[in-house]
Formats: structure tokens, sequence, C-alpha cells
């Protein structure tokens, strides 16, 4: 469960540099089971390192604390900040030196695809891979599934 690794975020050694599409924090919010939650949980117990940039944890922390994510996850908004302030300080923080803009449909998927970019992420984990695959790709940055994500960690 989320919570209880928030408590324990600093214990650990780190793998992976990955950056995380907003929808799989949302998802591992909304569900404790399922792929987004176990790749949450090995960041907040840092077996992940998560790439992070200004512009990804606003949209972070702006989208987890929607009234509909809150109420559907049982989380309040302060536990919902502490997922997010566990990946600033667990993540490596990506400075966004210019724009690759426009690449992606969605204006607020380019914060994702810049801090990957920037951060020479060598994989996005999103469940938007229709949109982020071509984009993506063209910088040499692989998009995957959450599940795609799981089973290549469970691979190595």
């Amino acid at each position: 469960m989320i919570l209880h690794v928030i408590s324990s975020a600093r214990a650990g050694g780190l793998r992976y540099f990955r950056v995380f599409d907003t929808s799989v924090l949302v998802a591992a919010l909304r569900s404790p089971v399922g792929a987004s939650s176990l790749l949450v949980e090995d960041v907040l117990s840092e077996r992940l390192k998560p790439l992070v940039s200004v512009s990804l944890v606003l949209e972070y922390e702006s989208v987890m604390t929607r009234t509909e994510h809150l109420a559907a996850s049982g989380f309040t908004m302060s536990e919902a900040v502490g997922i997010v302030k566990s990946f600033c300080l667990i993540g490596e923080q990506v400075h966004l030196a210019y724009p690759l803009r426009p690449q992606l449909k969605d204006p607020d998927d380019e914060f994702v695809l810049e801090t990957a970019f920037h951060g020479r992420a060598d994989v996005i984990v999103t469940f938007n891979l229709k949109d982020f695959k071509l984009a993506a790709g063209a910088f040499g940055i692989e998009a995957i599934s959450p599940r795609e994500a799981v089973e290549r960690m469970r691979t190595r």
C-alpha cells in the first residue's frame, strides 16, 4: 500500500532511470493493486529512481490533488502531496534547458517528454502509448506501459 511505503521512503538501493507520466501516479493513487501501484511503491522504497522536473512535479501535484481522484482513492490532499514530495526527494532533478514543443497532442504531456529528453531517460512509463511512442521514439526514448515496466524489472 502506498501510504505504508511513504513512511519508509528512505531505505534501499536505487536502480533504473524512468519518467512516469502523470496517469501512472493517478492510477496508483486510485488503486492499491496493479502495475502502477507497484512502480510507485518501488519509487517510494527507493528501488526505482524517477527523473523529475519542476514542471512535471507541478503537473503531478495539480492532477493528483483533484477532487475526483482524492474521492476515488480515499487519500487526503496532504497524503497525495506527500507522494509527490517523495518523488522530489528520491528522484533525480532534471533541468529543462529548452523546450521541445510542440511534439504531442496534449500540451500537458510535453513536460513528460521534455523531462525524459533532458534527463536522458531510456523509458517513459505511460498509459498513453499511442501519443508517446512516436514522439518519444524520435528522441531515442521508448514509451512503455506500467505492466511492461514491471515485467522488465522482474526479468532483470
